[in-house]
This record gives structure tokens, C-alpha cells and sequence, in this order.
């Protein structure tokens, strides 16, 4: 497929970068953004309009809902019937859904198909991407995004890529206060930050972190049949014993830690359990 991209930041950059083989056209405000992609074999267009005109499939990594708009707009008036218009950026749901919507008329697919891993992954081409739109959109992405991607998911209609992201960021940055809390109670506890530091990391890369409990399909009460329900149980028992030990450590301390208070009262439940602590 032509491509065209549009966005040229810190992870639109390195992402186009690794479509520079084929016919890839790039298209920033800033002019200065595409010279290392052009030495690289991509075409810098003068406009969005020429970046769309003749693309197949158009990506667009910009700032926000109202950047979305005004280029998606813009991409819809120059682009041929047929083409698949991408947008990368964490946006409301609803702002993909709209620019949808206009599209129909002009025969062009929408998808909204934000990614995670940050500049690390889009420079090693092992981002996560999140797509939402049709099935036959989703399939002539697929290989492009593959360029980028380490994990590329059809996540459902236009606005599920979205909803994804938000949830998935959701975990992501709740976990920065957290982590945050943890380092206080470290910290009173005379521990090294930095060592505390490199034990979550050795540790996450090990158990996959927060992500190695998301295994059901609902968040529906389990029953004891489940094949999970001994393993969760096991996890809600130990995490509550730990939970438990660390509040009263910072009760020692006089170190404040409403996080692990309320984690305590909804651990069981929100592992699908009944009893215990939560």
C-alpha cells in the first residue's frame, strides 16, 4: 500500500521511519521533521492534501481531538474513494466516530487505531496497536501497521481502538501514584529508591505486572468451577496478607497510604472473588 503520514512527532517519526521502503509520503508543518525520512526514501508532501491525494491508507499522529479534525477534514476532501484514513492519536471516542461518519459520503474508511509503548516501541517497531472499524479496513491495515507494530488487534467498531487506549492508559498512569505511594513507605522505611526501582522492573518483566491478572473475558462475579478460581483465590489471599503487612508498616511510620487502604477493601472483588478483606 502507498502511505501517507501525517504527524511527524516523537512517536510519528519513528513509526513512518519504519515505512521508508515502499512508497511512503510524509507530510509535517514543521518542514525540518521529514528531511531524515526523505534521506531515508519517503516523498515529503507540501500539504496534507498532497500526503492524501494519492495514499491508499493515510495515518495521522497529531496533538489532539481538534488537530484530528481540521487534518482528518482535510484528508477527506483530497483523498480517492477507497482510502483507509488512521488515526493514531489518544482522542475522545467520539471524535473518531464523527470524522466516521463524514467519511461515508466521501466512500472512505475511518479507523481509530491508537498505540502504547511509547517512543521505545515505535523505534523498535514493537508498539501495540488498537484498532477500531471494519473488518475490511482492519485487513488492508494490518500489513502497515505491521511495519511498526509488535502487536496489531482488531478491537472492534470505529471508537473501540479508542475506548482500549483509555482503558489500557487508565491501568498505566492510576499505577504512577502508586508507585508514587510506595516509594513514600520506601522511603520512610530508610529503603533505596533507586534499588526499590530496579526490583519492580526485574520483577514486572518476570510476572508481566498488573497485566498477568487480566485473563477473563468479564468482570462478573467467578464461580468456584472457573478454571481461574483457585488461582485468583490464592492471588486475593496473598495480596491481601501483603496489602495488610505494608498498611501496617505505614501506620509505624506515619506514612499516609490511601491507596493500598482502598486496594485492600476491593481486592477480592476485583479479582471476581467473594470473602476475604474486600
Amino acid at each position: 500500500m502507498s502511505v501517507g503520514f501525517i504527524g511527524l512527532g516523537q512517536m510519528g517519526a519513528p513509526m513512518a521511519r519504519h515505512l521508508t521502503g515502499g512508497g511512503l509520503t510524509v507530510f509535517d508543518t514543521r518542514a525540518e521533521a521529514a528531511a531524515p525520512l526523505v534521506k531515508a526514501g519517503a516523498r515529503a508532501a507540501k500539504s496534507v492534501a498532497e500526503a492524501a491525494a494519492h495514499a491508499d491508507l493515510v495515518s495521522i499522529m497529531v496533538r489532539d481531538d481538534d488537530q484530528v479534525m481540521e487534518v482528518g477534514e482535510e484528508v477527506l476532501a483530497s483523498a480517492r474513494p477507497g482510502t483507509v484514513l488512521a488515526i493514531h492519536s489518544t482522542i475522545r471516542a467520539g471524535t473518531a466516530e464523527e470524522l466516521a461518519g463524514k467519511a461515508r459520503k466521501y466512500e472512505i474508511e475511518v479507523v481509530d487505531a491508537p498505540v502504547s509503548g511509547g517512543f521505545m516501541g515505535a523505534s523498535a517497531g514493537s508498539l501495540a496497536v488498537m484498532v477500531g472499524g471494519t473488518d475490511e479496513a482492519f485487513e488492508r491495515c494490518r500489513e502497515p501497521f505491521g511495519a511498526w507494530a509488535g502487536l496489531v488487534l482488531h478491537m472492534g467498531p470505529v471508537g473501540a481502538g479508542t475506548r482500549t487506549k483509555l482503558a489500557r492508559n487508565l491501568l498505566h498512569f492510576v499505577s504512577f501514584t502508586a508507585a508514587a505511594e510506595a516509594q513514600r513507605l520506601a522511603e520512610a522505611s530508610g529503603v533505596s529508591l533507586r534499588k526499590l526501582g530496579r526490583v519492580v522492573r526485574h520483577t514486572d518483566a518476570i510476572t508481566g505486572g498488573a497485566g498477568s491478572i487480566m485473563l477473563r473475558p468479564t468482570t462478573a462475579p467467578m464461580q468456584p468451577d472457573d478454571d481461574l478460581y483457585d488461582i485468583l483465590r490464592h492471588t486475593r489471599d496473598l495480596g491481601e496478607k501483603d496489602l495488610s503487612l505494608a498498611l501496617e508498616l505505614a501506620g509505624e511510620l506515619g506514612v499516609d497510604a490511601p491507596f493500598a487502604r482502598l486496594a485492600l477493601e476491593r481486592f477480592g472483588t476485583g479479582l471476581g472473588l467473594t470473602g476475604g478483606t474486600g
